[in-house]
């Protein structure tokens, strides 16, 4: 496993991660995990040299139980089994007050974040995490207008001098990823989550540039675009009874999918043994991201993904070449008539 610097916080993170979404059977959107499996899942993570682990308030959370973080749970459970708790560094979010993703342009910052509500977070994220500290804090949503607020700043300070938080960062919304330089200039923010892939490579315009000049950490998400870029997806594929990729993928999307994802295949060449692999090789082969984060609920994902960390960078003719399979999409488009003037996919 190699290791990449997160930028200021001058942490050295495995550059494959874990993502934990997947790992709590959440009933509204990743559904059919096996917590048992979950936690066999984490141990040969750590086994293999990982120690990146990104997690959330809001994974696995069901309105009927609020206490419960599923996904917080399971890596405790992993933690307290395993003694690891000093071999791992722990990333997670708050979630917005008003639950509401993306974070509207417009909307009121005491709407998602007030002080009350991310101390509150961050001493349900220490309970349920069952820690001292959280390594990397993360805002879940963000709007860049929010910069000038002195209120989150206040408070970031308060819990970083109170030992309860070490770094923080903003998990972005959904691609948006130039929403957030503005912030990035008060220099309290460590690094940036945002989501990279070969569909969407809009990041490499401003984010990442930015980021390499001012240090700052970025941790890519939805590396495989919610498993679409695994290549195993065809015509008749099916999802289970409230999983959100029936969504995601619904209407003309599956068949414009199986299409781009069969040329991805032709022009991968002998650089990528499968498609999954051109993924993550494609985003490691950027020197300004820090880590990676696939969703890995199980044991023979995190095998297969880890390997990817110690592989050759993709040759610069293959990732020019990649730029042609570009397919910039909001998935948002309909769903809210006040989405399309927040800029969600920006031009």
């Amino acid at each position: 496993m190699k290791y990449r610097t997160l930028g200021k916080t001058g942490l050295k993170v495995a550059s494959v991660g874990m993502g934990t979404w997947q790992l709590a059977n959440d009933p509204h959107m990743w559904v059919g995990g096996d917590l048992s499996e979950s936690v066999r899942a984490l141990a040969a993570y750590v086994d293999l040299g990982g120690n990146f682990i990104d997690t959330a308030w809001i994974y696995g959370y069901d309105d009927e139980n609020p206490e419960s973080h599923p996904s917080h749970e399971v890596i405790a459970k992993y933690l307290k089994e395993s003694g690891s708790r000093d071999n791992v560094i722990i990333a997670t979010k708050i979630a917005p007050k008003n639950f509401s993703w993306p974070a509207l342009k417009g909307v009121p910052f005491n709407d998602v974040f007030l002080k009350d509500h991310i101390e509150k977070q961050v001493e349900d994220c220490l309970r349920s995490l069952e820690v001292d500290s959280i390594d990397l804090m993360q805002f879940h949503v963000w709007q860049d207008e929010w910069s000038d607020i002195d209120e989150w700043k206040e408070i970031v300070k308060k819990l970083t001098t109170q030992g309860k938080v070490k770094h923080w960062g903003i998990s972005i919304n959904d691609y948006q990823p130039s929403n957030v330089l503005k912030t990035l200039d008060t220099g309290l923010i460590s690094t940036v989550q945002f989501i990279f892939n070969i569909f969407h490579q809009k990041p490499t315009e401003k984010l990442l540039p930015y980021a390499k000049e001012h240090n700052i950490g970025l941790i890519a998400r939805v590396p495989l675009d919610k498993g679409g870029l695994t290549g195993k997806f065809t015509l008749d594929t099916t999802w289970a009874d409230g999983d959100f990729r029936t969504t995601y993928f619904g209407g003309q999307r599956l068949d414009e999918l199986v299409k781009r994802t069969d040329a991805l295949k032709h022009v991968m060449g002998d650089e990528a043994k499968t498609l999954t692999e051109l993924a993550l090789k494609y985003i490691l082969s950027f020197d300004e991201v820090s880590t990676v984060i696939p969703g890995m609920r199980k044991v023979e994902y995190v095998t297969q993904n880890t390997i990817v960390s110690d592989a050759e960078k993709l040759s610069l003719e293959l990732r020019n070449e990649l730029k042609n399979h570009a397919w910039e999409r909001n998935f948002y488009e309909g769903a809210d008539p006040t989405l399309e003037s927040t800029g969600f996919i920006e031009g």
